[in-house]
């Protein structure tokens, strides 16, 4: 590991939570998407097949309850690594009114932001400007010290006004924020020669003063180690830090693309290597976890995920006459004078 990437305590204890999660992301998202074509699900199903390691590396290096994370619609395996509640997830995508969300809101517009899981914003690259404005505010009321907030964005999103204006604030403000920024090569159906001009993704955070690392999305260990330095770089003063990861989007934009638009090259090429794949192999080869103890833990996933499932889908949706519909203002904020 290069000199100036700071390390954990312990990587192998580190790297077994990010591959459990990932473990867990895809298993619960592989129910859901059969849910789906089964017309048990209404409404969009989003997978981050191929994004795991990149997200759950992410997640991984929060603290719950202290931090602030804001996914967006593939990042299951960082929602789980950060501490999200299975039944969370299960509840929301089967409408029960026992969920976060009371059954009133979209599949992915779900989270906890008392905790500091923010729910996912639809106007991609939003969520740069409020993570750094909610970092803003804790500064000024004196609770910033230790704290990173967090999110991730597509290739395509890093075009918006909304990314662009937040990383400079964030950059100028010298934000702990944390951006990760997931270069699946195609924005929906766009390819990147079609997005940006510019050499690589990487260019946009020097352009903001803004430290970048680039690495291998779908290589778990350079995951692993080089999301870990960058929080950690950010928990330290060291700013707002970007991490641009070249991968393949392993699935259409939704369960309801095909995907047919990406060439076939691109998918037997290295970005289209399955992540988890690589992080199977890496764990057993490192010695990190042994082939008996990840099938231990895919066994208990299947338990957990099947259960999940079972007491969402017992519980009932939210009934209209019994709900508040006016809007109430939350304490999560408090505004200084």
């Amino acid at each position: 590991m290069a000199d100036d990437v700071p390390t954990l305590s312990s990587e192998r204890d580190h790297a077994r939570k990010v591959y459990r999660a990932m473990l867990e992301a895809r298993h619960l998202e592989a129910k859901l998407a059969s849910l789906y074509k089964a017309g048990k699900i209404v409404g969009g199903v989003y997978l981050g097949k191929g994004q795991e390691a990149l997200s759950a590396s992410l997640g991984a290096c929060l603290e719950w309850g202290r931090d602030i994370f804001a996914p967006l619609i593939r990042d299951q395996g960082g929602r789980t690594a950060f501490g999200e509640p299975i039944l969370d997830c299960t509840r929301t995508y089967l409408g029960s009114a026992a969920g976060p969300m009371r059954g009133r809101d979209g599949n992915i517009h779900r989270g906890r932001p008392t905790e500091g899981l923010l729910a996912m914003i639809s106007h991609l690259g939003t969520s740069v400007s409020v993570v750094s404005g909610m970092l803003l505010a804790r500064r000024l009321q004196g609770t910033l010290d230790g704290v990173v907030g967090a999110t991730s964005i597509g290739d395509g999103g890093t075009s918006t006004g909304s990314f662009h204006e937040g990383l400079n604030a964030a950059a100028v403000e010298r934000l702990p924020l944390v951006v990760a920024v997931a270069n699946n090569q195609f924005a929906y159906s766009t390819p990147t020669d079609r997005q940006f001009a510019c050499a690589d993704l990487l260019d946009r955070a020097a352009g903001y003063g803004v430290e970048g690392r680039e690495v291998d999305g779908t290589d778990f260990l350079e995951c692993v180690r080089t999301m870990a330095g960058a929080v950690q770089r950010a928990r330290q003063g060291g700013g707002p830090q970007m991490v641009v990861a070249r991968l393949l989007r392993l699935s259409g934009h939704g369960e309801h693309d095909d995907a047919s638009y990406v060439p076939e090259d691109v998918r037997a090429g290295r970005f289209g290597r399955d992540c988890m794949e690589v992080a199977h192999q890496q764990m057993i080869e490192s010695g990190y976890a042994d082939e008996a103890e990840i099938a231990g833990w895919r066994s208990e996933i299947v338990d957990r995920v099947q259960e999940a499932l079972a007491t969402a889908t017992r519980e009932h949706g939210p009934n209209p006459w019994d709900e508040r519909w006016e809007a109430r203002a939350t304490n999560l904020l408090t505004v200084v004078d």
